[in-house]
């Protein structure tokens, strides 16, 4: 921003205190300690932290900032996320001797694991071993290419995390797992938003946000469903900022206000760095599964007054009328019940979306990690459709990414469920990438990340390959998780840093050190919220011998399967960006980025652009939805999981800013803990059919007979197996029924 754009458009309707200046007194992060500990962290390697700041593309969320600027807002945008992830990123090597032995390591925190540095030579522990010795990089490749030869086809399995990887780790990885003759290839992508991913492509055919954020500045009214970019996309404050000084109205479904949501100091925009800006208009308590409800409920009322887009509606879209007859069956206040909410609120949520003109639907996990996740997002697009919110400015459907690699891993083919380019997995496109890779492909769907587990403790899988991640952290019930993969031969953790997974026994347990997104050869891209391919360019350091993921897997691919090493031997990264580019062709440019900024938008500003639908019949479908039951037994609560000051399962500090809960907090309505005769800060117990959780009580404004606690803490509550999944997607469900005690 200008000089004079920071000191033009104020508005002091928006303002949340003219007397506490910058928040002092209030509760709210102090983004500028923040700056000033991270600079003090960063002090062993001052220039090269610069570099990455200045050159890189954020490894943090995927709104997609190169360097310190992105391609929507003019000015600087950095926030504190990815201030702490470059303590990662400039880390020296830790001395190996500290893993000789692994149970002091057991009693260690993730960040004190963090903070011992980054992983420098490959590393190996077998069986009765205290913990792990040096080896070199031939005995390392040698043993999981043997692994991956002895284990055939199906008895083995590679998940990639998004820790900062780029498109080109993914593509690598997706091609290589192919040729070793199997599909059981999944990323943190299905965790996230496959949800996403099946309810977009079943509904509009394509499986990515349809507008840019260019549209948030223009729309009339944003609507966050299940979200918190306050706390997992800081910098998207800033674009809410910009969008409120241009009349922007924001609805936030929850179950709880989330302070950042209701107010926020922005530290790069002087009036809001002064004043704060206050950002909600609207809040609908949603309960922890209403979602449906809500939706069908709003477009009953959409309905009733006449404010839908009967003309967009008859040009572009079909089974209208199956949804409007499945509505007429359901009753209003049944819909309301179901919802959590009361009829007036659903009133005021219904007007604002009738009132605005154009409206940008926005969700993330709020949505995505329940049982009928796919049937929350139809809801929504539903909801868009009805009012002709795709396809132009101002508009859309925007399934935020809290992770800069989610989408380019589904779409660069590191998925159980789709080949590159999101084909799905069957017998004619596993023809068409057996042509276009030059080797057979098997044809049949793979594991899923959740499914690579049930097969491990079935004794089913002898090789788990993991690139970052921890599923002892991401997946519920980590004493199942622990048990299954204690039974795994061989598992190979390829990452920067220690984890907690690592330190768990097994067979024979390899830790390969590899190189940042900043550090890989050849630069990287990684694709954005709003589809953007932006490039990251090389940024010099060696860590050891810390190698880059896109070579590594194309190495053990090549010592799997010798006779197809000429398919591997890309003698560039840029050689490896126009194979993409072939096998991929929404990803066509990606060959020709070079320099911090380059980028390409696939789609262009919108996909579905004028209303036209890649679906067979060329129209969106609307989905009729019978939404689930509130029916919890007498005495018992919905428990979700939530976050605080963290990155993905990355916990940065005990005290979360914006809420001034600690991680053992339990959000709990102020009306059921009076109803529990217990008051704020008392100590309670919840126990689930899966374990029990220690906390303390936090008072708060939340939906009725639900309750909140922190991931990944909170794991221990949650139920695992099939039957505790989302069909389609087979995403876990992170809620589960509990009792509340005191203790």
């Amino acid at each position: 921003m200008s000089l004079d754009e920071q000191f033009r458009g104020w508005n002091r309707e928006h303002w949340v205190s003219v007397t506490h200046i910058n928040g002092i007194g209030m509760q709210k992060p102090r983004h500028e300690k923040e700056m000033v500990r991270t600079a003090i962290a960063n002090l062993n390697h001052p220039k090269y932290a610069w570099d990455v700041l200045t050159k890189g593309v954020c490894d943090g969320c995927a709104l997609g900032v190169a360097g310190l600027h992105d391609w929507t807002m003019d000015g600087i945008h950095l926030c504190t996320t990815r201030l702490r992830l470059l303590e990662l990123n400039t880390a020296d090597p830790i001395d190996p001797v500290l893993l000789s032995d692994v149970e002091p390591l057991r009693r260690k925190s993730g960040e004190e694991l963090r903070s011992m540095g980054r992983l420098g030579v490959p590393m190996r522990r077998r069986r009765g071993e205290a913990g792990f010795r040096p080896i070199g990089w031939e005995e390392a490749l040698g043993a999981l290419a043997s692994g991956l030869r002895e284990a055939g086809r199906d008895r083995s399995a590679v998940y990639l995390t998004s820790r900062g990887l780029t498109n080109e780790v993914y593509y690598a990885a997706a091609k290589a797992v192919r040729a070793i003759g199997t599909n059981n290839i999944d990323s943190a992508a299905r965790v996230c938003h496959a949800p996403s991913t099946s309810g977009l492509k079943a509904t509009l055919g394509v499986a990515a946000t349809t507008c840019s954020l260019e549209d948030v500045l223009e729309s009339d009214l944003l609507v966050l469903w299940g979200s918190n970019p306050a706390n997992n996309q800081p910098v998207f404050m800033k674009h809410l900022y910009l969008a409120r000084k241009n009349g922007l109205r924001v609805v936030v479904v929850n179950p709880y206000l989330e302070p950042g949501l209701d107010r926020y100091w922005v530290p790069s925009t002087v009036e809001s760095f002064l004043f704060g800006t206050q950002i909600c208009d609207l809040h609908v308590p949603v309960r922890p599964g209403g979602d449906v409800a809500l939706a069908n409920a709003v477009l009953q009322k959409l309905i009733e007054w006449g404010a839908v887009d009967e003309a967009f509606i008859a040009d572009h879209t079909e089974h209208w009328d199956d949804v409007v007859a499945s509505l007429a069956g359901q009753s209003h206040e049944d819909l309301c019940a179901a919802a959590g909410v009361d009829t007036a609120v659903v009133e005021a949520f219904a007007r604002e979306y009738a009132d605005a003109s154009s409206a940008i639907l926005t969700w993330s996990m709020g949505i995505t990690q329940h049982a009928d996740a796919v049937s929350g997002v139809q809801a929504i697009v539903n909801l868009a459709l009805s009012r002709g919110n795709v396809g132009r400015d101002g508009a859309g459907l925007m399934p935020i990414r809290g992770h800069s690699g989610v989408q380019g891993g589904a779409e660069m083919g590191a998925y159980a469920t789709s080949f590159p380019g999101g084909r799905a997995v069957d017998a004619e496109n596993a023809a068409e990438m057996a042509e276009l890779w030059g080797f057979e492909v098997p044809d049949s769907p793979g594991l899923t990340a959740p499914e690579m587990l049930d097969a491990a403790a079935r004794g089913d899988i002898d090789v788990l390959w993991t690139s970052g991640g921890n599923f002892r952290e991401v997946l519920p019930d980590p004493q199942r998780v622990d048990a299954a993969m204690a039974t795994i031969p061989l598992r190979v953790h390829a990452d920067i840093v220690v984890s907690s997974q690592m330190l768990e026994p097994g067979d024979d347990v390899i830790l390969l050190p590899v190189l940042t997104r900043y550090e890989q050869e050849g630069g990287g891209t990684s694709t954005t919220t709003e589809r953007r391919i932006a490039f990251s360019p090389e940024i010099p350091r060696r860590v050891g011998e810390a190698r880059s993921e896109w070579r590594l897997f194309a190495d053990v691919a090549s010592r799997a399967r010798p006779e197809l090493r000429p398919h591997f031997s890309w003698p560039s990264n840029r050689d490896l960006r126009a194979e993409i580019a072939t096998v991929v062709p929404a990803y066509e440019g990606i060959q020709d980025l070079r320099e911090t900024g380059d980028q390409v938008q696939y789609g262009g500003r919108h996909l579905c652009a004028g209303g036209e639908f890649p679906t067979p019949s060329g129209r969106a479908r609307f989905t009729p939805l019978e939404p689930s039951t509130a029916d919890l037994p007498v005495g018992t609560f919905t428990v979700a999981t939530r976050r605080g000051k963290q990155f993905n399962s990355m916990v940065y500090a005990e005290v979360d800013p914006l809420t001034g809960a600690g991680r053992d907090a339990v959000y709990i309505d102020h009306d059921d803990a009076a109803a529990l005769g217990m008051a704020d800060g008392a100590p309670v117990r919840l126990t689930s059919e899966t374990g029990t959780y220690d906390g303390h009580l936090h008072c708060i404004r939340l939906a009725r007979g639900s309750l909140q606690v922190h991931w990944p803490e909170g794991n221990v509550l949650l139920p695992a197996g099939p039957d505790h999944r989302e069909p389609l997607s087979q995403v876990p469900d992170y809620n589960a029924t509990v009792t509340v005690t005191s203790r």
